[in-house]
């Protein structure tokens, strides 16, 4: 809706009435209405063209609605353009494409308000459509245009952007939200059957046909039919859908009967659909029916600062699918930044599956994710342990004090070592030889330096602590 708020009364007529000829709602109003005429239409997208004013000042009317658009008329009023929502001026006499451009960039400074300024109209919601980059913003803003319609759309983008989150946010906001949503694969579905998956059949119709079917069209009667991968469909196929595009009706498989469509199509693919036209092997009348509406769907290289808004959402579906979860530092969040990634979302949606597999209810740091995905030089963490810890493990390694199953039987071979330190021909106990070695040499620096523990212990090597657990053990006091 366009205000004009001018009290130079042949100007505000001749500006009314070129704006109603280009089709434009217009109103014109008085100074005393502006206020109840923007309070009427804060639900809805409206501008004001500002010229003359007898009781107002200008700057005070413009600063008193940061959310609308203004234009003004007049060289007098030029001053005022420092204003951030003064997007322009029209001058006498008003010239139509120049007056045009100005509402576009009107309609412009609305559409791109900060959320919780847009007149208070209520937020769209999408489901799993995640992010907040200028491409995901452009793609939701598609989305609500095209949503309102019943026009076909084509989601283009690589594999694993998500085009089917598209095709569902595109069901979800329309008149149509109330129908089913039904996807079909038409790449996944031989060339052979894809006739009968999507329009049904007859009892009959061919072998192996005990009872008549209902299609894909037919089940998303009322609502939306996804064709993913749109661009591995049979040329003969592409025909016959073609043919329901255009008439809206179609048969079952040996069936005579017409059935209405009253189906939206989203149709999505990651091929060039230009160049297989140029190779044959896509029906170009097929890409125009379908190109009504196209979305590009970006790659996650071109979205990489969603990446922790992705992480997130990913983690709370792994955790309500196994209940575990896993978080990432701050630098491995860049690291993740770095990547190419190919394989876009459902790439990433794998590297989380398989951190939390790994690291449960843990942090994931640049040294835990797999080579290809650290792209930040860092040093992995390596713990100091204290010294009593390290040698007790060490000792505790080497003089096990746990006995044989057996330690009620005589022992088999001979536990007397050898003096040369070799191997007897008959073996020997060595848990038995090592704990007696380790016996003896306690000992005997015990006894040479008369029980003065620190003097032992520096003399075998150990820390005072652990000589002291050692005689313990072995019960080596001196009474």
């Amino acid at each position: 809706m366009i205000l004009i708020l001018d009290n130079n009364n042949n100007r505000a007529i001749g500006l009314h009435a070129s704006l109603i000829f280009i089709g434009e709602a217009v109103e014109r109003v008085h100074e005393s209405q502006l206020q109840q005429f923007c309070d009427k239409y804060q639900q809805q997208e409206c501008m004001v063209i500002l010229g003359a004013l007898q009781d107002l000042d200008h700057e005070n009317v413009i600063k008193r609605y940061p959310a609308i658009p203004f234009l003004l008329i007049g060289e007098t009023l030029k001053p005022l353009l420092s204003i951030a929502n003064v997007v322009g001026l029209i001058c006498e006499p008003f010239n139509h494409d120049i007056t045009t451009q100005l509402l576009h960039d009107c309609q412009q400074y609305q559409r791109m308000l900060p959320n919780e300024h847009k007149h208070n109209k209520p937020q769209k919601s999408f489901d799993g459509l995640v992010g907040e980059t200028e491409a995901v913003k452009d793609v939701r803003f598609l989305i609500e245009q095209v949503a309102k319609t019943d026009a076909n759309v084509l989601i283009l983008g690589e594999s694993g952007t998500g085009k089917e989150v598209v095709a569902r946010n595109v069901h979800l906001l329309s008149k149509r939200n109330a129908g089913p949503f039904v996807p079909v694969n038409c790449g996944a579905i031989p060339g052979e059957l894809l006739e009968s998956e999507l329009f049904g059949h007859e009892k009959g119709a061919f072998t192996g046909a005990i009872s008549a079917r209902k299609g894909r069209f037919e089940l998303a009667q009322s609502g939306t039919l996804f064709l993913d991968e749109i661009g591995d469909m049979p040329l003969q196929m592409q025909v016959k859908l073609l043919r329901v595009l255009q008439e809206r009706s179609y048969e079952r498989v040996g069936g005579t009967k017409a059935i209405q469509a009253d189906v939206r199509v989203i149709a999505a693919t990651h091929r060039n659909l230009e160049e297989m036209i140029a190779q044959g092997t896509f029906r170009e009348d097929l890409y125009y029916r379908l190109n009504v509406f196209p979305i590009e769907n970006p790659s996650l290289a071109e979205r990489a600062d969603d990446i922790p808004l992705l992480l997130k959402e990913l983690m709370r579906r792994v955790n309500e699918q196994s209940g575990t979860t896993a978080k990432f530092t701050e630098r491995a969040i860049q690291s993740l930044k770095e990547h190419a990634w190919p394989g876009n979302i459902r790439e990433l949606a794998n590297l989380v599956e398989r951190m939390v597999i790994m690291f449960p209810d843990k942090v994931v740091d640049v040294p835990d994710l797999p080579t290809k995905y650290r792209y930040i030089e860092v040093d992995a963490y390596e713990p100091q342990y204290p010294e009593e810890l390290m040698e007790r493990d060490a000792f505790n390694d080497i003089f096990s004090s746990g006995f044989s199953e057996y330690e009620d039987e005589e022992p088999e071979v001979a536990t007397t070592p050898t003096d040369s330190g070799l191997l007897p021909d008959q073996g020997i106990e060595l848990k038995e030889y090592l704990a007696e070695l380790e016996i003896s040499l306690i000992s005997q620096a015990l006894e040479r330096y008369d029980y003065v523990v620190a003097r032992a212990a520096e003399i075998l090597g150990v820390r005072r602590t652990t000589l002291v657990e050692k005689m313990k053990k072995y019960n080596l006091s001196r009474d």
